[in-house]
Formats: C-alpha cells, sequence, structure tokens
C-alpha cells in the first residue's frame, strides 16, 4: 500500500496527458512481447498458503494463448468494513480478487492500460490449509472462484507471470 500514492500520481500525469496511464504489466509486455508469444510456458506462482514462514510454492503453470495491451476503467475495491484483508472470509477475498486491479480509498473510475496475458492451463498445486482462504487466488484446487481443470484458460497481469521449462 505504500506505493499507492505513487501509482495514483503516475495515473493522474497520465491522464493530463491524454493517455491511459501504464500499468506495470503493460510496460512489462511492451518492453518485452519476446517473453510472452503463444505457447510460451509461462508460471504464477504464490507461496505458502497466508502465514509467510511455509516454503511451500503454490503455482498455476500453463501456455500463453494470446498477450495484449488492454484499456480498463479502474473501479473502487469492494470492502468489509471493520476488518483486514488477514480476516475476510474467502468468498470476501474473492469478490475482491476477481475485482483487481482496482482503487483502494481512492477515487474511482480512472481508465488504465493493462498488459493481460490468456494461458492454457496444464498443472498446479494449491494450498489446502484454512490459513491459506484468505490468502491468494490459489486455494483447495480453486483459481479465485473456478475449479481448476486441465486446459481451462484464465487471464493474468503478465508481471505476475515468471516463465518456465515445458
Amino acid at each position: 500500500m505504500r506505493f499507492f500514492p505513487v501509482i495514483l500520481a503516475l495515473l493522474a500525469f497520465a491522464a493530463a496527458a491524454g493517455e491511459p496511464p501504464l500499468r506495470p504489466s503493460a510496460r512489462l509486455l511492451k518492453a518485452q512481447p519476446q517473453n510472452f508469444l503463444v505457447d510460451r510456458c509461462v508460471i504464477y506462482h504464490e507461496n505458502g498458503g497466508g502465514n509467510g514462514t511455509s516454503d511451500t510454492d503454490y503455482f498455476v503453470k500453463g501456455r500463453v494463448l494470446d498477450a495484449a495491451l488492454e484499456t480498463r476503467i479502474l473501479s473502487a475495491c469492494p470492502e468489509v468494513t471493520g476488518r483486514g484483508i488477514d480476516q475476510y472470509t474467502r468468498a470476501e477475498f474473492n469478490r475482491l480478487a476477481l475485482a483487481y486491479p482496482c482503487l483502494n480509498g481512492e477515487p474511482a473510475n480512472l481508465e488504465a492500460q493493462l498488459g493481460v496475458v490468456r494461458l492454457r492451463v496444464e498443472s498446479w498445486e494449491t494450498p489446502h490449509a484454512r490459513r491459506a482462504a484468505n490468502a491468494g487466488r490459489l486455494y483447495r484446487g480453486m483459481y479465485i472462484d473456478q475449479a481448476l481443470k486441465q486446459g481451462m484458460e484464465i487471464a493474468l497481469e503478465a508481471d505476475l507471470l515468471g516463465h518456465c521449462e515445458p
């Protein structure tokens, strides 16, 4: 959250220039398009299941179907009054994850460019411990609110993905 004022300043600067600002994912996709070519192996990682002490690595691995810049209107993040994200239920966390990227506590409905990568899922490992319910997009065989299945498609911002071996 400490970077949020910087992000807002960049959004305001780009909006004043008449162009939607580039999120980190869009900058990455523009700078390194070769890393997101069709059929390239990519991986989304999460660590440890929520308590910060685990060495376990949870992931979704797949193949790039396409990668593109998208302009979106960033809305306000859904909030649960009186509780921090570490106290959210899985349903509350999923609502936030589905709204992402969103703006927290700032004026909403700002336009921004994202670098979005669609991938076909090949394999995954997800946490099952209850403490992981509000720790990430991966939980008990699910990606946010969808059961993971081989061959399904998911979309993520480019800066959330790493590269992997086949």
